[in-house]
Order: structure tokens, then C-alpha cells, then sequence
């Protein structure tokens, strides 16, 4: 249920694709699976979830607290996507809550389960012709994984301590903490 901030921005090299200057393009959100083996029985899995918790969904756009979205929709059927339209020309920054935790789809065993990686990916596209927004133009992703907030402040603090037992050998094999994320492209 945190608003976590999306800033959109227009990433093409001077003279590219000029045929989208001063239009608008979509772009879809979804929270998808990022472990291969759940990719796999993720229709089964949102399923399951939406059984349980009916009426909920795993997705949304914080609208008051986003800037430059243009028409923002969230599918009924879909609960793990919303889509806008924004100006590339314009300040665009997203705001999306994610309603469900990673730890709703792991085996229950004897507390303190690990949580499963999820996956943000954007799509964004332009209008072709016939004013369907159907050509692709981007792709971007992150993982991301979603706690409670007690217990993403206790898995932050017991990843720190792991992190200083560690050598500084051991510490290059892993990435450093930033205060933002640039989502990479796929």
C-alpha cells in the first residue's frame, strides 16, 4: 500500500523516432513474477489470490499523488496491471502501490519465509494508424520485493548485519545500496 515514486522519462538519442514528438504514448505496468519456476503458474497463483482476497487488488496508481498520467485505467480482470497515457515532452512521475507481500505466495512453513522476488515491468508504446496504442517502443524492468513494514525494517537490518560479518572480498560480489533505481531495459 506505500506510494513508491516512477519518474518517466524520454530516453531517445537526439533525432530518434521523431514521429513521436508532441504525441502521447501508453505505458502498462505490471507486477509480474521475477523466479522462472512461478512465471510458470502465475495465472494459477494471481488466482488463488484474488479468492482470497476479493474485491483487492494487486496494483494501482496513486492519482492524486502522480504528475502528468493521462487517463489512468486499471482493468478489472487484470489485477496486477494499470496503463496511462503521458507527454514524453512533459514531467511524468507515476506513483504505484503494490497490495499484496511477497511472503502471500510462499509455502508456509515455520514463520519467517523468505518472500518471493517480484518483477516491475513498463511497456510503453505509440499509436499506430488506426490510434491503437500497439507499437512497442520500450521495456524496463526491476525486481522489487514487498514486506509489511516491520518486517521490511527487519529484513533490512538483519541484511546489514550479514552484509559487515562479509569480507571486503566478498562485499565486491554485491551491489551497493542507491538512493533510486534505474530500471533496466529488457
Amino acid at each position: 500500500g506505500q506510494s513508491y515514486e516512477i519518474r518517466m522519462l524520454d530516453n531517445r538519442k537526439l533525432g530518434e523516432l521523431p514521429e513521436i514528438n508532441g504525441k502521447l504514448v501508453k505505458s502498462i505496468f505490471r507486477v509480474v513474477f521475477h523466479d522462472r519456476r512461478l512465471q510458470y503458474t502465475e495465472h494459477q497463483q494471481l488466482e488463488g489470490w484474488r479468492w482470497n482476497r476479493p474485491g483487492d487488488r494487486i496494483l494501482d496508481i496513486d492519482i492524486p499523488m502522480s504528475v502528468g498520467i493521462i487517463d489512468p485505467r486499471a482493468n478489472p480482470t487484470q489485477l496486477n496491471t494499470v496503463e496511462f497515457l503521458w507527454d514524453p515532452a512533459k514531467r511524468t512521475s507515476v506513483f504505484i502501490q503494490v497490495h499484496c507481500i511477497s511472503t502471500e505466495f510462499t509455502l508456509r512453513k515455520h514463520g519467517g519465509e523468505k518472500g518471493v522476488p517480484f518483477r516491475v515491468q513498463i511497456d510503453t508504446f505509440r499509436e499506430n494508424e488506426s490510434g491503437e496504442y500497439t507499437e512497442h517502443l520500450h521495456s524496463a524492468s526491476c525486481q522489487i520485493k514487498v514486506f509489511k513494514p516491520k518486517g521490511a525494517d527487519r529484513k533490512q537490518k538483519t541484511d546489514r548485519e550479514k552484509m559487515e560479518k562479509r569480507t571486503p572480498h566478498e562485499k565486491e560480489k554485491y551491489q551497493p545500496s542507491y538512493e533510486t533505481t534505474i530500471l533496466t531495459e529488457v
